[in-house]
């Protein structure tokens, strides 16, 4: 994995709050049919905040068990998005809208910085499905991009946010300038409760279908980024699949799904910003601290 400059894109090869409510996200996001929220675990991570620099996201979503540390504050996503891109693409396949065959032309216009897979490829092309694993697993930035532009632009793909009833994520830039994560700009960014609410509607919500989900679960699982940050805090024996995001600012997010050797998925959304003075690894390391700290509280450590 390559470092990308502070300000530019990821390359990932206001208030403090304990409470139970989901705030803008609806229980029909979040829950199935007939399950119940349960009171939430406590979950304090001040200390860990104080530790590494900066200010920490998190939601986890164990069926009708939650944990959460600033669930409803406002942070820069970063390419953790790609997830769902890839997602929105897949459906847009299961609708007649796309092919996942379908060849797509790669243009020296198209390239901006992180394009491990799209820059050897300018000149020629590369299918839809190329572009979605190259965007969920490796991160690239042009792919993404160009999958945005296919699919309509940005308001077709804001619309998608809406379409899972997100009324809350932002969508204004494409890669790179969508990793600026300024605090005092709420372009690009989303909450920990939202991205876990969308992780369970893409995920666990039938959205896909099984052999749709199964490659996106493939892309999950088997990209290389982001080993320190969630897969390094949860319990041996458990498998992720995850995508990472890394802005400027000290930002490192992760966000994914846990599959325990037995029982339901736990869904969770990790994100930390402000880290200014700490190093990349220490940034990981408070990740995986968090993820460790919520598991427990949910009784899964």
């Amino acid at each position: 994995m390559t470092m990308q400059p502070p300000f530019a894109p990821s390359s990932d090869l206001d208030r403090r709050t304990l409470l139970g409510g989901i705030g803008a996200v609806p229980l029909a996001a979040i829950l199935r049919p007939g399950t119940a929220m349960a009171a939430p675990a406590k979950l304090d991570l001040s200390a860990l905040e104080s530790r590494a620099g900066g200010r920490i996201g998190l939601c986890a979503i164990d069926g009708g068990n939650r944990v959460a540390w600033r669930p409803s504050e406002r942070f820069a996503f970063c390419s953790t998005f790609k997830l769902f891109l890839a997602a929105a693409t897949l459906e847009r396949v299961q609708r007649g809208e796309e092919r996942l065959d379908r060849q797509i032309p790669i243009k020296t216009a198209d390239m901006v910085p992180h394009a491990p897979v799209t820059k050897p490829a300018v000149g020629g092309t590369l299918p839809i499905e190329a572009l979605c694993k190259a965007t969920v697993e490796i991160s690239d930035n042009p792919a993404a991009n160009i999958l945005v532009r296919e699919m309509g632009g940005l308001d077709a793909w804001r619309d998608w946010y809406r379409s899972i009833g997100d009324q809350v994520t932002r969508v204004d830039r494409y890669e790179v300038a969508l990793n600026s994560a300024d605090p005092n700009d709420h372009r690009d960014t989303t909450t920990p409760e939202q991205y876990a609410a969308n992780l369970r509607a893409v995920l666990l919500g039938g959205r896909l279908s099984p052999g749709h989900l199964a490659l996106l679960e493939r892309w999950i699982v088997d990209t290389p980024t982001g080993a320190g940050r969630i897969k390094a805090g949860v319990p041996a024996g458990y498998r992720v699949g995850h995508k990472t995001g890394t802005g400027a600012r000290g930002t490192h997010n992760d966000i994914g799904i846990v599959w325990p050797p037995a029982g339901r998925p736990i869904l969770l959304a990790v994100f930390l910003t402000g880290a200014v003075t700490a190093k990349p690894e220490a940034r990981d390391a408070a990740m995986a601290e968090a993820t460790r700290m919520a598991m427990a509280a949910l009784d899964r450590a």
